[in-house]
C-alpha cells in the first residue's frame, strides 16, 4: 500500500500547484498569479481517478474484509438504521420505548450502581414497559456520579469483555470516562454511516477528516494500522496544529489536491480556514459537503463556510456518552433530526436556558438514555447542553441549541485551538482535567491529575513541547474555576476571569 501511495504522490501534482499566494516570514499573505486552467483540470482528473478507484476498492473489498477479519458487522447495522429512518414517527417511538424498557431492566439486573439505586427507591423497572414516563421516577445521571461510581456503573461481567473508552470533552463540566463494548461501538459507527448515506455521502465517496498533529512520532505499527483503516473507510486525514497563515495555506492546498466529497471537522476550524481563503482567494472550492461536529455551529460560521468554501454545510450533534444522536438530514432546514431510536430524549426545564420558548416544543437541558450501550448504561444522563426540541411531523428535531464552544489560545505568538491542546494532553495520559489561565499573556496550565500519576513526568512532557512559553501547576478538582453568571466551566480563562 505504501508503494501505491508513493506512486500517487510522485505524479508531480505539486508541479501543477504553483502557489496562488505568497506568505512572508511574518505570516502575511498576498495574492499571486492565478493557476493555469489546464493545470487545475489535470488536478481534478487525477483526484477524481484516485478517489474513484479507492472508493470502489474500499467499498467492495477492503471494508468487507476488515469487518470479517475483526469479527464485526457494521453494514447490517447500517441497513437497520436506514430502515428506522423510513418508519413512521409513531412506530419508531413505540419501538424505541420497548428498547428503553429493555435497557432499564438490564441495568437493574446487571449493573451494581442501578441494583442499589432501584432497591433504595423501590423502583420496579418493568413498569416502563407499560409507560416510558415511569423512568422519570429515577434521578438524573451526571458526570459527577460517573466519576464517583467508576466501575460500579459497568455491567457485572465486564472483566471478560473488551472495553473501548471515550473521554468526555469537559466543555460542559470536568471530564469523565465512558466505556463501550464492541457491539455498542459498531452501532455508533452504523448511525454515522447511515446518516451520511442519507445526505448523499455513501461509503464510496471520499471523506476528509481533520485531526490534531501530535508533537511526537507514533510507532510504525500504529501508523500502518491507521493507513489501512483510512483505506477501508475511504478517508484521508489532515493533521494540523495551529491557525497560522502558513499552516492554513498548507492545509488548503492539500485539500485541493485530495478533493474529497465530504470534509469533517470542528466548525471553528473550518471557520478559520474559510476566513483565510476569503482573505487570500475570495472564494474557492475543494469539497462538496462540510460536516460539522464537536462543538456548537454558529449561524455566522455556517454562512461564511457555505459562502467562501462553496459547499453544503451539514450539522450533527454527538457526544462521547452516546455517539451521534442528531443529524441535519434535510439540506433545506437547519433542524437536526433527533434519533430517538438510538437515545431516548427528555428535556429538563431550566430557568435560564438561553433559548426562546416555541409553541409545541420543549426547551431546556437535554437529557438522554442511550439505548445500545450495555457495557455502561446511563439512565437519564444530563448532557449539559440546552436545546429546543420540537415534535415535527417526522418526529423530534433539535431546532436550536446552546452547547459547546472551543476557544483559541496563543502560545509564543502561535494561535492554537483548545481542542488541539486537549488532544495533546490526552496523549500525555493521567490528566483528569485541565484549565488554562492567561497571566500577563503567558498561559498557565492548571492540571488535575489522576491518582498516582508522576507530576514531574507530566511537567517534563509539556515543557519538552512548549518549554518556557507556558507554566505548569497541579491543582485539585475543587480549584477549577467557573465563569459567567451561569458559572460554566471553560478550558480557557481570560485575563479578567483569572484575576477574579
Amino acid at each position: 500500500m505504501r508503494s501505491w501511495k508513493r506512486s500517487w504522490s510522485s505524479c508531480r501534482v505539486a508541479d501543477y500547484y504553483r502557489p496562488l499566494i505568497s506568505v512572508d516570514k511574518n505570516g502575511a499573505a498576498a495574492l499571486a498569479p492565478a493557476e493555469d486552467s489546464a493545470d487545475v483540470e489535470k488536478i481534478m482528473i487525477l483526484s477524481a481517478l484516485r478517489n474513484g478507484i479507492r472508493g470502489i476498492l474500499a467499498t467492495s473489498i477492503v471494508y468487507p474484509f476488515a469487518e470479517y477479519f475483526e469479527g464485526r458487522d457494521i453494514r447490517t447495522k447500517t441497513k437497520w438504521v436506514r430502515d428506522e429512518f423510513d418508519r413512521s414517527p409513531a412506530e419508531r417511538r413505540s419501538r424505541a420505548a420497548s428498547r428503553l424498557a429493555e435497557m432499564v431492566v438490564f441495568a437493574g439486573e446487571m449493573v451494581p450502581y442501578y441494583q442499589d439505586l432501584f432497591a433504595e427507591r423501590r423502583f420496579d423497572p418493568t413498569k416502563i414497559r407499560k409507560d416510558p414516563r415511569y423512568i422519570e421516577d429515577l434521578p438524573y445521571m451526571t458526570k459527577d456520579i460517573i466519576r464517583e461510581q467508576g466501575v460500579r456503573l459497568l455491567r457485572k461481567d465486564y472483566a471478560g469483555i473488551r472495553l473501548h473508552g471515550a473521554k468526555t470533552g469537559g466543555s460542559t463540566g470536568p471530564s469523565a470516562m465512558i466505556y463501550y463494548d464492541q457491539e455498542a461501538v459498531d452501532w455508533s459507527s452504523a448511525v454515522t454511516q447511515a446518516s451520511r448515506q442519507y445526505v448523499g455521502s455513501p461509503h464510496w465517496r471520499s471523506e476528509l477528516h481533520f485531526a490534531s498533529k501530535f508533537p511526537e512520532v507514533f510507532p510504525w505499527r500504529d501508523r500502518l494500522r491507521e493507513h489501512v483503516k483510512c483505506f477501508a473507510m475511504n478517508r484521508d486525514n489532515i493533521f494540523f496544529t495551529t491557525f497560522s497563515n502558513e499552516e492554513l495555506e498548507a492545509i488548503w492546498r492539500k485539500i485541493k489536491r485530495i478533493r474529497p466529497h465530504l470534509a469533517h471537522a470542528h466548525p471553528s476550524t473550518a471557520y478559520q480556514l474559510a476566513g483565510y481563503v476569503e482573505e487570500t482567494r475570495g472564494r474557492d472550492r475543494a469539497f462538496k459537503v462540510f460536516e460539522s461536529s464537536g462543538e456548537l455551529l454558529e449561524p455566522r460560521q455556517r454562512e461564511r463556510i457555505e459562502r467562501v468554501l462553496q459547499c453544503r454545510v451539514i450539522n450533527r450533534y454527538g457526544l462521547a456518552e452516546a455517539g451521534v444522536i442528531a443529524y441535519q438530514l434535510q439540506p433545506t432546514s437547519t433542524d437536526m433530526k433527533f434519533y430517538e431510536f438510538y437515545a431516548w430524549p427528555e428535556v429538563s426545564p431550566t430557568e435560564d436556558s438561553g433559548l426562546p420558548e416555541i409553541h409545541g416544543s420543549r426547551s431546556g437541558e437535554l437529557v438522554i438514555t442511550p439505548l445500545f450501550n450495555r457495557m455502561m448504561p446511563l439512565l437519564r444522563y444530563r448532557t449539559g447542553d440546552n436545546v429546543v426540541l420540537v415534535e415535527s411531523v417526522e418526529g423530534p428535531v433539535i431546532s436550536q441549541m446552546v452547547g459547546r464552544i472551543h476557544d483559541v489560545i496563543t502560545i509564543a505568538g502561535t494561535p492554537l485551538p483548545t481542542h488541539y491542546i486537549q488532544d495533546v494532553l490526552d496523549r500525555v495520559g493521567g490528566i483528569r482535567e485541565f484549565q488554562i489561565e492567561m497571566r500577563d499573556g503567558i498561559p498557565a496550565f492548571r492540571l488535575v491529575l489522576e491518582s498516582g500519576v508522576d507530576e514531574e513526568f507530566v511537567r517534563d512532557r509539556i515543557y519538552s513541547w512548549w518549554s518556557d512559553k507556558v507554566k505548569v501547576e497541579f491543582i485539585s478538582l475543587a480549584e477549577l474555576k467557573l465563569v459567567g453568571v451561569r458559572q460554566k466551566f471553560r478550558h480557557l480563562l481570560p485575563e479578567s476571569a483569572s484575576r477574579s
